[in-house]
């Protein structure tokens, strides 16, 4: 699929991977303000440190951490993907930290590796309204990328509990959910080998060093 990997870059919304924003990072009541700040912000921040990312592609693992990462819920979403593959009650708290921090950081090592892609696509963010009371909503985006068709994508935002504040849990592009596809991959492997195993698997693959990704 070309681009997608590119696609999920950007969430990552993006996947994506504290469970909160610290208290440097600017918060947002309103979704669709927050995207196209983070989307601006983002991309912006590439394009201007092309030179040092030419020179040390490592640059994007720090990009993505300090512009992608304090808008996605990452606790939400790894314990989403470890959904029933394992007994969450009986699992030590100290086990599901460590596959949060572990899935956080593979998921940075990933989108890092696909920024190598970034062209100067655009992105555009169609406009909606949330309900009073409404949760959970799903923002319709754009990738728009010179002599390509249009690519649609929906990201999924969660309200946190006892704050008014959004951040993104999942994004779906060309009708595939990024939250569904590593439940699927990561789940089975849970199953067989343990939450510590898959753990340790991850923590392994997020210290390989960021390469180019290539488009299929």
């Amino acid at each position: 699929m070309k681009l997608y990997a590119f696609l999920i870059a950007f969430l990552v919304a993006v996947s994506g991977y504290t469970s909160s924003a610290n208290a440097s990072t600017d918060t947002y009541t309103d979704p669709y303000k927050m995207m196209e700040v983070l989307a601006d912000k983002t991309f912006s921040r590439i394009a201007q440190d092309q030179s040092k990312i030419q020179a040390d592609p490592e640059t994007l693992r720090l990009i993505v951490n300090e512009e992608l990462v304090p808008y996605i819920d990452s606790r939400y979403a790894a314990l989403r993907v470890i959904g029933n593959s394992a007994d969450l009650r009986n699992t030590p708290r100290e086990d599901l930290l460590a596959f949060v921090d572990a899935f956080q950081n593979y998921m940075v090592a990933t989108y890092a590796g696909v920024f190598t892609q970034y062209r100067d696509q655009k992105v555009m963010i169609e406009p909606g309204r949330i309900a009073e009371n409404q949760k959970i909503i799903s923002i319709r985006t754009r990738v728009i990328d010179p002599g390509k068709p249009d690519i649609n994508i929906e990201f999924k935002l969660r309200r946190g509990k006892d704050t008014d504040n959004w951040l993104v849990f999942d994004m779906v592009a060309e009708g595939i959910s990024l939250l569904d596809s590593k439940r699927a991959e990561l789940g089975n492997l849970i199953r067989q080998q343990g939450l510590n195993s898959v753990t340790t698997m991850l923590i392994e693959k997020a210290k390989a060093p960021i390469a180019k990704v290539e488009e299929k």
